[in-house]
């Protein structure tokens, strides 16, 4: 194997029940993640997004296959990986009752810190994921965006080779969600850190990932950048037009480029592969009729997601 982020090949985990039953959560799981790349996964609750994260960042380990993190076996030389990985979750946990520099100090103390290298990769910390009025509150009077900016400087401590990130704005408001992408996106655009990130919420993984790998019932189902899935399902671009008088709708049909119509009453969508090669084409079917609006809408990882489920 060579030394990229992470090197997995046909990683399968089995759990087994108080009765003695086995059930396997990950089938036959085969992925590389490239230096510097923001790698998601993607899935409903349920579908192994967590367990995959807990085995490539050495909590947990495969019945089945063969895992390289960083260029390290991830069983045999699990505690040097660790030293240079780092991982923040969703509903983080921190001693309660310590303020949010002394929980750093606590952290970067069990990362091997102390004297002046701990005192300022906290303060750095602190800056980073702009921390400074709150770092004399105690974790209990957090809220639970401020938690989980916590969560995000105290994976940054050791200054992690790479980082794994477990549905980081789950439970967070919108506004705090988009905030909290915008952070991760800032401290990976500064690092070049590469990141695996687990999510399940479409906006997410659209506006983070280099690539995504769609997970469902424990097997990837597709595995690309959100552009490619997009365009391999024929998810293409929608225009809706509203008019009045006919339109020539199996002509419309037979144009290059458009890949399927939904028609109604004075109403049509149409699924085209680009815009700009056929709008043109399209609008000169509608000669005879009066148009009274057109819309455009890019198809999203939603579109993609529902087309998977199916």
């Amino acid at each position: 194997m060579t030394n990229k982020p992470i090197e997995a090949a046909g990683i399968c985990k089995i759990y087994k029940s108080f009765l003695g039953k086995k059930a396997t959560v990950l089938h036959d799981i085969s992925l590389d993640i490239e230096e510097g790349e923001i790698f998601g996964l993607l899935g409903p609750n349920g579908s192994g997004k967590t367990t995959l994260i807990s085995i490539f960042s050495t909590l947990i380990f495969p019945e089945r296959g063969s895992l390289s993190i960083l260029g390290m076996d991830a069983r045999r030389d699990s505690k040097e990986i660790r030293k240079v990985i780092n991982i923040s979750t969703a509903k983080p946990n921190f001693p309660w009752s310590l303020t949010v520099r002394e929980n750093l100090r606590y952290y970067g103390m069990l990362y091997g810190l102390c004297g002046c290298t701990l005192s300022q990769a906290v303060e750095d910390q602190i800056d980073a994921f702009e921390l400074g009025e709150f770092g004399d509150m105690t974790f209990e009077n957090l809220s639970t965006g401020l938690k989980q900016r916590l969560s995000l400087a105290k994976a940054m401590l050791n200054n992690p080779r790479l980082l794994f990130l477990d549905e980081p704005t789950t439970g967070l408001d919108p506004d705090i969600s988009i905030k909290t992408r915008r952070l991760i996106k800032r401290i990976h655009q500064e690092q070049n850190i590469p990141v695996l990130l687990s999510t399940h919420y479409m906006p997410e993984a659209e506006m983070l990932c280099d690539r995504i790998a769609f997970l469902r019932n424990g097997r990837i189902v597709a595995m690309d950048t959100p552009r490619n899935l997009k365009k391999h399902l024929g998810l293409g671009e929608r225009i809706v037009i509203t008019y009045e008088g006919s339109a020539d709708i199996a002509a419309l049909q037979s144009l290059p480029g458009v890949l399927g119509i939904k028609s109604d009453t004075q109403r049509l969508e149409i699924v085209i592969d680009r815009v700009e090669d056929s709008l043109d084409r399209i609008v000169k079917h509608f000669c005879t009729a009066k148009i009274l609006n057109i819309t455009i809408r890019e198809p999203d990882l939603e579109d993609v997601f529902l087309e998977l489920a199916r």
